[in-house]
Parts: structure tokens; sequence; C-alpha cells
């Protein structure tokens, strides 16, 4: 019953843009120029992915994960769980 679960959660992935693109586009090595074009090469193939939201819903729920997923970087995943924990005017809040 958990790999029918898990299987059907990840559904997603069979109909991902990304599918039809060399995977080391979404791994770029290191910083610099080139990586930062293949960045931008990367989410332009998720811009264009009609499950855009559920992978970075994906990558958001399992993260940290390395990559572009869900036209996001692991930075920018980051940035955006620090802003979720954070309140209004930029206070943290703490759970019920």
């Amino acid at each position: 019953m958990a790999a029918e679960h898990s299987e059907h959660a990840t559904y997603w992935r069979e109909r991902g843009a990304c599918l039809r693109v060399d995977p080391e586009l979404f791994f770029p090595p290191g910083s610099g120029t080139l990586t930062h074009v293949q960045i931008d090469d990367a989410k332009a193939v998720c811009r264009r992915c009609p499950v855009l939201e559920q992978c970075l819903g994906w990558a958001m729920e399992f993260g940290p994960v390395e990559g572009v997923w869900g036209g996001t970087t692991e930075s920018e995943r980051r940035l955006m769980r620090g802003r979720a924990v954070q309140g209004p005017g930029g206070t943290a809040t703490r759970a019920a």
C-alpha cells in the first residue's frame, strides 16, 4: 500500500518537460558564468513544463535537494522556506 501511495504521489514526473532533456542540464557544477547559463537554460525548460507546481512542491517538501526543480535552485528554495517560517514584517513565527 505504501508503494502505491508513493507512486501516485510522484506520477507528475511522467509528464515533466525535463523527460525530453539531458538530466545533466538540471544539475550544474560549481559556479561561474557557464553555470549561470546552464541554470537559465534549465529554468527555461521548467517555464514550459505542465507540472512545474508539482515539481516545486515536491522539492520543497523533500528538500534540500540539489539541482533545478520546479524552476528554482536549491538556494532559491532555501530562501522560500525561510520566508515561509517568518511571519509578517520578517519576524519568526512559532508553531502552536
